[in-house]
């Protein structure tokens, strides 16, 4: 049976980013992002901000575009896997981590200071990060113009 691990976050990036580099050069970038939630309270009629904090990794090519065009503040949506794991701190107890693996990003809001490529959503096309073992996909054709397109379909509706 196939499964499905996908994350899907737009928010704030909390930080600004931290690029290093692997023994075999291969870049890895980390951020943290926060997404909030508003919600009013039954009870007082107020409104409730609840903000989770998300630890996003991000890895080779994606890794250095994130690494110069993230900032503290900025708006981003980023697709990726769930990563779980485990290590134990100083003190000896055993921690838990949950962590994003980043394999899309898209730049959000206006540009600042001439980032970005030429609208106001910051970038056009989303940044993607392919495996190594296989090239990105070609683009697809535009598709012929059949007989059964609405532009030459009559005006006149029969019903």
């Amino acid at each position: 049976m196939a499964s499905v691990n996908k994350v899907i976050l737009i928010g704030n990036c909390g930080r600004d980013p931290e690029v290093r580099y692997a023994p075999s050069g291969a870049a890895i970038c980390n951020v943290s992002i926060a997404t909030s939630s508003r919600r009013k309270d039954k009870a007082s009629g107020e409104t409730i901000e609840d903000t989770q904090w998300h630890r996003v990794t991000f890895y080779d090519r994606l890794a250095e575009i994130a690494g110069e065009f993230l900032k503290k503040g900025r708006p981003v949506y980023v697709e990726g896997r769930l990563k779980y794991g485990k290590y134990t701190d100083k003190d000896g107890i055993e921690r838990n981590t949950v962590d994003i693996v980043a394999t899309e990003m898209q730049l959000l809001g206006g540009r600042e200071g001439g980032m970005g490529g030429g609208d106001d959503m910051g970038g056009g096309a989303p940044a993607r990060s392919a495996p190594p073992q296989r090239s990105a996909p070609a683009a697809k054709p535009a598709p012929a113009k059949s007989a059964t397109s609405f532009d030459d379909m009559d005006d006149d509706i029969p019903f």
